[in-house]
């Protein structure tokens, strides 16, 4: 058996413990409420009305009760009477003056069920004659047994009070016992919280779970030599290509450009061009995707006017020969108003025209591409929208929970790798922003992103800057 089952049977066994204490603890104090309720009902609930009987005598035909009797009376405050046969009374003592001197039989019958008008007695059989010892009324409860009524509250109260204290030391071994168990699994879920967002972890491997913990570090140190080794891969990979892939390029433009060559011959050629820069694009996607994953991009932020980048992202896309099945156009939400962000120019253009060539590969038909710049309180707004065919409900729940979506099929049947919304939300991340996708109405697709903006307020005395943080 491993520290991991010993530490959960500990547990086990403190919880059956918990149940044992809680148990003993309620059969202790509901004895002790009885030790206490016989204790205080010794006196007058078991007075010894046989004994008392033996110290009645009779001399001369008449009844006395020797000093003994008197005083056990006098020490219960009780009564006492012997009735004939016939009902009627023919000895008492402290008999009180409204009750009767004479009995039916059903009175007889009635009282020796426990009371007499309203009075507790107990009765007794005293050589066919029978004897009468009651108690001040309220005095005593009898039922079977009898219990004195002023230990009826007091009892009630106990049981009460007896519940309370099961629930507080309930509440308290369990939330001890969970408080120690919180402590014991506080570090091994930090360490699985860190792994989960790819962070180093070195976890102490002592006490009960240390097994686990050194588990855990031979799991974040595997993974982190796997994360620089795929790193490292792909960018000694992308090295790599880039110099074939741009001999390739350049012998398939000049084959293409040559006159004198075949029609056939350069149509080849022109796919050959056109599969390679793909390739190209590719290539320079996954190696930036894999930088901003982990850390390794260099960031050059600087001042930014956002509409002025989102004109230069446009501009980019028209110069490469936009066909003219597609409108693109940008507008301001703000005109007039000045807006400042902080950040990358290179990473921001690189995300607006990815957005741009989204909303194109996806959209062969041709559409209307709206790129839109605007400030909401303290965040700069982009938008870009387009009325094309959009996207399904799943993929746009998938954005939306930052998620990526490895591939997608364009209307042509082609199949398109998904890193370049991936390197959207990596972008924008890195920015400290958000990003948003929603259908266009009637439909297409329309991504927002959000990213912190930079305020300037003067007066005659004053000029401050205010960097706000995204909403």
């Amino acid at each position: 058996m491993n520290k991991f089952e010993r530490f959960f049977r500990r547990y086990i066994f403190s919880t059956v413990g918990i149940i044992l204490l809680f148990l003993f603890v309620n059969i202790l104090l509901v004895a002790s409420f009885f030790v206490i309720a016989y204790l205080g009902n010794v006196k007058n609930s078991n007075f010894p009305i046989e004994d008392f009987s033996k110290h009645i005598t009779e001399t001369n035909g008449q009844l006395h009760a020797d000093t003994w009797a008197e005083g056990i009376l006098n020490d219960a405050n009780a009564w006492a009477m012997i009735l004939d046969e016939h009902g009627d009374t023919i000895w008492q003592m402290n008999m009180p003056e409204e009750l009767p001197r004479h009995y039916s039989t059903t009175d007889v019958a009635m009282f020796s069920r426990w009371y007499l008008n309203g009075y507790p007695v107990n009765v007794w059989n005293r050589q066919g004659n029978l004897l009468v010892v009651g108690f001040p009324q309220g005095d005593i409860v009898n039922y079977y047994i009898s219990v004195k009524a002023q230990y009826v509250t007091p009892t009630a109260v106990g049981f009460l009070v007896a519940i309370c204290i099961n629930i507080l030391l309930m509440l308290y071994l369990f939330l001890r016992n969970a408080h120690q168990i919180e402590k014991a699994m506080e570090p091994v879920l930090n360490g699985i919280r860190h792994l989960s967002n790819g962070n180093p972890i070195h976890l102490e491997e002592t006490g009960e779970l240390a097994e686990i913990n050194a588990s855990l570090n031979k799991a974040g140190d595997y993974l982190l030599k796997k994360d620089n080794t795929r790193a490292e891969w792909i960018r000694g990979i992308s090295h790599d290509i880039r110099t074939p892939l741009s001999m390739i390029l350049g012998y398939a433009s000049e084959i293409e450009e040559t006159s004198s060559l075949p029609e056939t011959t350069r149509k080849q050629a022109e796919i050959i061009r056109r599969h390679s820069e793909k390739l190209k694009n590719l290539v320079e996607d996954l190696n930036l995707t894999t930088k901003l994953e982990y850390s390794m991009q260099p960031m050059q932020k600087q001042r930014l006017d956002p509409v002025e980048l989102a004109r230069q992202a446009v501009s980019e896309i028209l110069n490469d020969g936009l066909s003219d099945k597609y409108e693109l156009e940008l507008s301001e939400d703000n005109p007039g108003k000045a807006i400042t962000i902080t950040g990358d120019q290179s990473l921001l253009n690189r995300m607006l025209c990815n957005l741009i060539r989204n909303c194109i590969i996806h959209n062969p038909d041709g559409c209307r591409i709206q790129v839109s710049v605007g400030r909401c309180d303290t965040v700069c707004t982009f938008s870009v929208a387009d009325n094309g065919c959009g996207i399904s409900e799943m993929q746009l729940n998938t954005l939306n929970n930052n998620k990526d979506i490895s591939s997608t099929q364009k209307q042509t049947g082609e199949i398109e790798h998904g890193l370049g919304l991936k390197i959207v939300r990596q972008i924008v991340e890195v920015h400290q922003g958000t990003i948003e996708y929603s259908n266009t109405i009637p439909h297409g697709l329309t991504v927002n992103f959000f990213l912190p903006c930079l305020f300037s307020y003067s007066d005659s005395k004053f000029s401050y800057e205010i960097c706000s943080n995204t909403r």
